[in-house]
């Protein structure tokens, strides 16, 4: 049987908090990442930085990729 969705008003406080919270550090490290890659050289980037800019819109992946193989490493 399929679990009915619930509605903002029948979450408790602490599950509204908690929703409100992982979202919160989702959004800062994707604007984290944006912000990284804006002010990069298209040389010190992995790829296209049109690429990356999409991708880094994937919920927690494409920031966490973008950190992880997007950069290149400074010599």
């Amino acid at each position: 049987m399929a679990r009915q969705k619930k509605k903002w008003s029948e979450l408790s406080r602490r599950q509204r908090a908690t929703i409100l919270s992982v979202g919160s550090v989702q959004l800062s490290l994707a604007a984290t990442a944006w912000a990284d890659l804006a002010r990069r050289r298209a040389e010190e980037v992995n790829g296209s930085k049109a690429k990356w800019a999409a991708l880094i819109a994937i919920n927690w992946i494409g920031p966490i990729l973008y950190f992880t193989k997007g950069r290149r490493r400074s010599t």
